[in-house]
């Protein structure tokens, strides 16, 4: 507890006065005069407004009571910024969830104005929980009503940062295809600005017949071809080095520029002879610039519709993962439900070069269920994933479906998910707590810990199991859900 405190005193004998003060906290005011007694030795402070009773990250040794003043709960996000979470009025008690959890706390509380309380020491506390059996049962369900809220506030947070991961995602993904649209657009106006000067000055010598013919055969040639040939990098190399050269031989302009885009639609200097033969001079560089401009705007765009159609794909992912589960019965493709998620994610995967092994079940039966969250289920699993993973690591992802045998003798179809990476694995002595609410191995600020177990209460209402297995170089989870539950 903060130094500016001031005690004003312990209560070793309970007066009348005191009792009536701690009837005053609703979850004391039904206990009867004797019950209340085991509050003895209680100690009232003064705390001026700004002092901090509790540290995000730091074990709790008090419980509280608010007689006068206020309270308020903040989150501390990992950049330092401030959440507000809730603000306990006066007759509030606290304190008593990281003491019986023993877990540090989640949350900073300082007080909102100058404030009386009533504070209780660590040992005090566990004395009167084990004696006291009409305080232990208040103070129980006060911790059960202040969990309830705090799983509340959770689910709302995990929201938000699943909603961030989505914003980071969405901006990453769409800027990609955006710029790429923009530089092919810009370079498409340039090439049209050059097939038009070039049109002029074909105008005005006068072409003849035979050029007018290798001119319509060469561009035959490179509609017909517009997409790009494959070839690895050498072959690439040696075929865009030999026909520059050949191209400067016979006095080309931009030779060493044109190369590149003759060879990607299989041109050649034999492709190429009925042009040399045709025209003279200037006028072969020319036939050969316009070329050039015409298979890049056509090449440009291929460019812009493939980024069209990528904005395309990361809207129709944005829908599924954002409109997935709205509170009535509806028909989801797990599959459908992995992909968007991997869509999100994907700048960070590229950011560490992870390499993605899919493998989905194209018979995998349709999710039928009211239950919402299932995106939020594969980015935990994703997102833990990634940040397990070294650099160029690789990430699994597989689903199936199972026929599963029921205690009651029936079976049900189950649709199976597994998540796996190959990091350095979860360390054996913290494997039991991983699915606990709050806990986190991560610094203070970083990890809220609320992630698996976000994914198993989600698993549960959709009446499923998670369960996993980790070894360093090796950890999978297994997520199982009934296709259709009765």
């Amino acid at each position: 507890m903060s130094e500016q405190n001031q005690a004003v005193g312990k209560n070793e004998t309970m007066s009348a006065e005191l009792i009536a003060k701690l009837r005053s906290a609703p979850i004391l005011s039904s206990l009867k005069d004797d019950e209340l007694r085991c509050l003895e030795g209680v100690e009232e402070v003064h705390m001026p407004k700004g002092a901090t009773l509790v540290r995000q990250g730091e074990m709790v040794h008090n419980f509280w009571i608010l007689l006068d003043g206020e309270v308020q709960v903040f989150w501390v996000h990992p950049d330092g910024r401030e959440t507000s979470v809730a603000a306990m009025p006066k007759g509030s008690a606290f304190g008593e969830l990281p003491l019986l959890a023993n877990i540090p706390s989640v949350v900073n509380a300082r007080t909102g104005s100058d404030s009386t309380l009533l504070q209780l020491s660590e040992e005090g506390f566990w004395k009167l929980m084990t004696t006291c059996p009409g305080v232990r049962k208040a103070i129980l369900s006060n911790m059960a009503d202040r969990v309830q809220k705090m799983q509340s506030v959770t689910v709302q947070q995990e929201k938000m940062a699943s909603l961030g991961t989505l914003a980071a995602g969405l901006m990453h993904e769409l800027n990609n295809p955006g710029a790429a649209a923009r530089r092919a657009a810009s370079q498409l106006r340039q090439n049209l600005l050059r097939l038009h000067q070039l049109s002029l000055k074909f105008k005005e010598c006068d072409l003849t017949k035979e050029q007018k013919k290798c001119m319509f055969d060469l561009q035959d040639h490179a509609l017909a071809n517009q997409k790009p040939r494959v070839m690895n990098s050498l072959e690439q190399s040696d075929a865009e080095e030999k026909l520059a050269e050949w191209l400067e031989s016979v006095n080309v302009e931009n030779a060493w520029k044109l190369a590149p885009t003759l060879v990607s639609i299989g041109m050649d200097e034999h492709e190429l002879s009925c042009a040399r033969d045709e025209f003279q001079g200037d006028m072969f560089s020319d036939a050969l610039s316009w070329l050039d401009a015409l298979v890049s705007s056509m090449q440009l765009v291929g460019t812009i519709e493939e980024s069209i159609g990528r904005v395309t794909d990361l809207v129709h992912a944005v829908k599924s993962y954002a409109y997935e589960g709205k509170g009535k019965k509806q028909s989801l493709d797990v599959n459908e439900s992995i992909r968007a998620t991997l869509v999100i994610l994907a700048h960070k995967m590229r950011e560490k070069e992870i390499v993605v092994e899919k493998t989905f079940a194209q018979d995998l039966p349709a999710l039928e269920s009211e239950a919402s969250g299932l995106n939020q289920i594969w980015t935990n699993l994703l997102d833990n994933a990634i940040d397990a993973v070294p650099a160029k690591g690789k990430i699994r992802v597989r689903t199936w479906s199972e026929t599963a045998q029921l205690n009651n003798g029936n079976s049900r179809k189950e649709i199976c998910v597994m998540v796996a990476d190959d990091g350095g694995g979860i360390p054996l002595e913290v494997q039991p707590q991983i699915f606990d609410p709050f806990y986190t191995t991560k610094p203070v600020g970083v990890g809220t810990g609320i992630g698996l177990g976000i994914v198993q209460r989600i698993v549960d209402q959709y009446g499923g199991s998670i369960h996993f297995s980790s070894v360093p170089g090796n950890t999978e989870f297994v997520v199982r859900i009934p296709a259709a539950r009765q």
